[in-house]
């Protein structure tokens, strides 16, 4: 006689539960990967909500703490960008000035010592690199269109502070009284804990990366200082691929600019092995321990799937999965303990 599995059918269905759920993540990535945006910059101000929130004694409601928050913050980014914003606007119209010259005077200095085949390669591969110029400005003005992010992000990161813990003790009160729900309270508390050190993390290397890049290079002589460390600084939040491309390009248009390679070679290599092996894993702590191969494979992996915003996001997701990995261990190791013991 016909009949149907039932083991059969509920994993079928629940694969094909599971199918939706990741094709829906892929047809939202856009408004997904906005949200995640709001929920990091949300634990990046944490800490200043819940100092302000302590000395006006803790009322029943975060919203004044959170008001005064953002009124600080954003006194603070007005005043970084008046005080850096103008810097780097004109260090950036002089390097745009003074890059084709610069640049000429590459071609001339090595035009004796290509060879003629390769010119007409290389003079291919620059006309087309120029004649795509106006496409990345099309592109350009399609992202300043996306400014409105920068309202939109903060609004959403000011309700993830408000009602943040009121939304996980509802996702916590779906799951009967008992050992699941503890689970899910720890992984909670684990990710909670996790993605708030992480961030505070990341800024921290970005502010330390962006501060010994300007007075270095400054120092050295580089008219663009402040621009590259910048660049540098923003970069440190792209693992990996970020700090190896601000490097680059430090060597390059600092040693161009002032003529100090070696010093600049130097500088890069010691301040690299500084920051990836004493600051950094002092400021990560032991709440991101992923090894080195498993952030190159997140890091690619990220590019290849969702470019930038992939690279991005590959440490924290990698780290969080990590972090469910061990709490689900745990607790089946427990369960396992008290089943030999009774």
């Amino acid at each position: 006689m016909l009949g149907v599995d039932a083991r059969a059918a509920r994993w079928t269905w629940t694969a094909a539960v599971v199918l939706l759920a990741l094709w829906l993540v892929y047809l939202l990535r856009s408004t997904l990967f906005l949200f995640i945006l709001a929920v990091l910059f949300a634990y990046l101000l944490a800490p200043l909500v819940n100092v302000i929130d302590r000395l006006l004694g803790g009322k029943r409601t975060r919203t004044p703490a959170l008001a005064l928050a953002y009124v600080l913050v954003v006194g603070l980014v007005v005043l970084g960008a008046t005080q850096i914003g103008s810097r780097v606007v004109q260090q950036a119209n002089l390097l745009a000035q003074t890059f084709p010259n610069t640049f000429k005077g590459w071609e001339a200095a090595f035009q004796d010592k290509v060879p003629d085949s390769m010119k007409d390669d290389i003079t291919k591969r620059v006309d087309e690199v120029v004649g795509s110029i106006p496409g990345y400005g099309l592109r350009f003005l399609a992202l300043l269109g996306n400014l409105i992010y920068v309202v939109i992000i903060p609004v959403l990161a000011f309700l993830c502070l408000k009602d943040g813990p009121l939304m996980k003790a509802h996702i916590v009160s779906l799951m009967e009284p008992g050992p699941q729900r503890q689970l899910l309270d720890n992984i909670l508390a684990d990710m909670d804990l996790v993605l708030a050190h992480y961030m505070r993390a990341l800024v921290m290397l970005s502010a330390a990366t962006f501060t010994c890049y300007s007075i270095f290079l400054t120092i050295v002589g580089v008219p663009y200082g402040i621009l590259l460390g910048v660049l540098a600084g923003l970069l440190e939040f792209i693992p990996v691929v970020g700090p190896i491309a601000a490097g680059i390009m430090a060597l390059l248009i600092g040693g161009a600019a002032s003529g100090h390679w070696i010093p600049l070679l130097i500088f890069l290599v010691v301040f690299r092995m500084f920051q990836d092996y004493v600051v950094s894993p002092h400021l990560m702590g032991h709440g991101v321990e992923l090894h080195p191969l498993l952030v190159l494979f997140g890091v690619f992996a990220g590019a290849e799937l969702a470019g930038i915003a992939g690279s991005f996001l590959s440490v924290p997701v990698l780290a969080l999965a990590r972090v469910l990995y061990r709490r689900v261990y745990q607790a089946r190791q427990e369960s396992q303990a008290a089943k030999l013991a009774a």
